[in-house]
Parts: C-alpha cells; sequence; structure tokens
C-alpha cells in the first residue's frame, strides 16, 4: 500500500518526545525515519521508564510509543568517521530534526548552517525548551519545565495561591507540540515544493504552552483582572466536577443553558428547580451558585456513574466522563474511531496513533521501536559501506550493530 509520504527520508537526530514524536507522526504516514542514537546506551529517553512515579511493568512503553516505526542508526557523532556517515546520510535526507541543547549541536556539527549547507533541499528542523534566543536559549528544558510551568498552567490550575502546585502527566506538553512542529515541516515542505528549496523551521516547548494557556495569557496582555482561585463552584455549578455514588468523577460543562438546564432537570427528576426563584434564570444561577453546587452535589451522589452517563447521553447533556487510565482500553467511542493501533510484527499490542487523519489516506501499521543500532549494518550498506568497514568501526566502538 502508498503512503503519502513513503518518499520522505527523515533523520532524527534527536532526544527525549517533542522533536521525535514529530517524526513519528511522520512516519505513520509513511516517512522513512532514522533515528540517530549515541551507540553505548542510546537515546536517553530510553531510560525514562525508570521515572519514579510511573506505572510498573509493560515494557518500555515510552520508548514504544514515540519511536515506533523508525530505524536505529547508532553512531558516536564526536567522531570524525560518524560525521562523514551522517554527512552521506544528509545527502540523501529530506528532514532533519533536532532538539538538543545548542552547545551540543556546535560540537556536534550540526547546527542550521552546518546541516543545511551539506543539502540545499533539506529542512532542518528544531525544536527548543524556551525559543531560537534570548538570555535562556542555551538552557535544558522539559515540557514539565517550559510547557507546564513556564507557560502558567501549572498556577492556573491551583484552587488558589497558597495551594501546592500540581504536576504534570510525563509528555503531557510534549505530544502536542510534536503536533505543532509536525505542521511546521510539512509547511516547510510546501514551501520546498514551491520554490525547490530548503528551510530552517522550528517550534518550542514555551511557545506551546503559551498557546495552549492562550486565553489566560491573552487575559493579562488585555488587563484583564484574575481571580485568585479555581475551587469548586467559582466557575458557576453548571461548569464543575461532581462525583458519583461509586466514587467516580465527570465533568458537567453547561454553557447553552437555555436548553440543556432543564435536560439536566429531567435526567435527576428535580424539574422543581426550574420554577424556584433562586435557578429558574441564568443570572440567578449565576447569583447562587454555590447554593446551587450543594444541591447537585447531594442529587448526583445519588447516582452510580454508568447510569448518570446514559441519562445524560440520552438527553443530549454536555459531560465528561473523567476517564481513568484503565477506562480507555475498552472505550467504544476510541475503538470506533481507531484511537489505537495494533502494531504490525506484535500482534495484541496496541499503541496510541496520532490525533491526525487524512480521507483517502492510508497511515501505515505501526511496527515496534528499535533496539540501539537494531539497523546500523543495513544503512551503512545502503550508503556503501563493505562489511569490513563496518567491523572496524564496530570495533573502534564509533558504531553499534
Amino acid at each position: 500500500m502508498n503512503h503519502i509520504l513513503e518518499d520522505i527520508l527523515v533523520i532524527d537526530c534527536a532526544s527525549y518526545i517533542a522533536g521525535p514524536a514529530a517524526a513519528t507522526i511522520m512516519s505513520d504516514f509513511g516517512a522513512r525515519v532514522v533515528k540517530i542514537e549515541p551507540p553505548d546506551a542510546g537515546d536517553s529517553y530510553r531510560g525514562l521508564i525508570r521515572l519514579p512515579g510511573l506505572p510498573e511493568g509493560g515494557g518500555n512503553y515510552p520508548w514504544t510509543l514515540t519511536n515506533r516505526n523508525k530505524e536505529s542508526l547508532a553512531i558516536d557523532l564526536k567522531e570524525k568517521e560518524a560525521q562523514e556517515i551522517l554527512n552521506k546520510l544528509i545527502m540523501e535526507a529530506d528532514i532533519f530534526i533536532t532538539n538538543y541543547p545548542f552547545p551540543i549541536r556546535q560540537k556536534l556539527k550540526i547546527t542550521a548552517p552546518d546541516i543545511m549547507k551539506k543539502n540545499d533541499h533539506l529542512i532542518y528542523g528544531s525544536l527548543t525548551p524556551y525559543g531560537e534566543n534570548g538570555p535562556e536559549k542555551d538552557r535544558t528544558g522539559y515540557d514539565a519545565t517550559a510547557w507546564w510551568a513556564r507557560s502558567g498552567m501549572m498556577h492556573s490550575i491551583r484552587e488558589n495561591s497558597d495551594s501546592v502546585p500540581n504536576g504534570s502527566v510525563p509528555g503531557m506538553g510534549d505530544h502536542p507540540t510534536a503536533s505543532a512542529f509536525f505542521g511546521v515541516l510539512m509547511l516547510a515542505l510546501y514551501k520546498r515544493n514551491i520554490t525547490g528549496k530548503g528551510s530552517e523551521v522550528g517550534s518550542s516547548l514555551l511557545s506551546n504552552g503559551l498557546w495552549s494557556n492562550g486565553i489566560y495569557v491573552q487575559a493579562a496582555l488585555s488587563d484583564a483582572a484574575f481571580i485568585d482561585t479555581q475551587e469548586r463552584g467559582t466557575k458557576g455549578a453548571l461548569a464543575e466536577r461532581y462525583r458519583c455514588k461509586d466514587g467516580r468523577w465527570f465533568l458537567l460543562v453547561i454553557l447553552n443553558e437555555e436548553k440543556e438546564w432543564p435536560l439536566m432537570l429531567e435526567c435527576i427528576k428535580r424539574e422543581d428547580l426550574n420554577v424556584d426563584e433562586r435557578f429558574n434564570t441564568r443570572p440567578a444561577r449565576a447569583s447562587n451558585s454555590l447554593e446551587l453546587l450543594e444541591i447537585l452535589d447531594k442529587e448526583f451522589v445519588k447516582f452510580n456513574w454508568k447510569d448518570l452517563e446514559n441519562l445524560f447521553k440520552d438527553s443530549g447533556v454536555t459531560f465528561g466522563p473523567i476517564s481513568e487510565p484503565n477506562d480507555h482500553i475498552n472505550d467504544t467511542q476510541i475503538r470506533e474511531n481507531n484511537f489505537f493501533k495494533e502494531y504490525s510484527n506484535n500482534k495484541g499490542l496496541f499503541t496510541v496513533d496520532s490525533p491526525l487523519y487524512m480521507s483517502d489516506e492510508e497511515k501505515k501499521e505501526p511496527e515496534m521501536a528499535p533496539e540501539i543500532g537494531g539497523n546500523t549494518y543495513s544503512i551503512l550498506t545502503e550508503l556503501g559501506y563493505n562489511n569490513e568497514d563496518i567491523k572496524v568501526l564496530e570495533e573502534r566502538k564509533i558504531i553499534k550493530t
């Protein structure tokens, strides 16, 4: 089966998540992705599985998710011979991706000027924590620091300024940043199709965090006054979290109150509230939101979640289950939309599909992420190296096969 990006060769000379995940999306649409890794321990992202607090078991699932479909070329870029290998690959490539800090890029000779002068059709994709310029351009950073904390989202979800800030889920900002990064890489491919020339493009965790937190950031830019609390009830009783009899939580978001307020009352058999002067108009409900919150707390806790969920679905009330991780496995909506894909070479194991689709274009069936240097031999053979060349390079620990 043909795939729309099957003629595109991507060099993934990056680490951890946001940069490499953009290459993963390209691979889903058929691009060939060669991942450059150090020959000793490989990409340091392979070790994220040891992060305290991650679910135990299941193999190296972070690596499995973000590096599917890729080939691993394990070479030591500090060595001249490895640079020669990379240069040969660059001459064949369409896109070069890196998120290494700028001092490391300079040391390894993989800055944009270094790379682009070797292939004027090449697109150089740069992913940074804090942007390409400024006093912090050389700082290291992760999505937890640059996307979540620095953007203000970590602060914004606190109940109040005295509350301990909440942590983030691993990769929470990396994956949406990767989607944005994928977009600009595709924009560069479109420009190359018009001009015949490559481009330097980029994105950052901080800029994506600001974009994700855009409404609050724009409020600050517009001199809006912020409320110093996110406690229950401050957004109104009809845009709030509620708990059911069986302990499950859900999120109620009724914005179209004229339509959905009476529907919700019908679900819980409290139509009397619609004639109660405290709640029979939108302004009244806003003025008495804490009283309404208390009433709804008592009503919703009478239901088990599945029973209430079915009532809401049938009625047209806008809500969202606050899902727990295992809920997704048997979720009919997820299954019917093929949001999980089965690995072609590991039947029975599924992965999260990239969040983009195109009509009449099939994605590639995912393949398991590579072992360190799992494709070094075949790639070097393609580049013209013979068995003796490869043996010498491996003996000198410049490569790993």
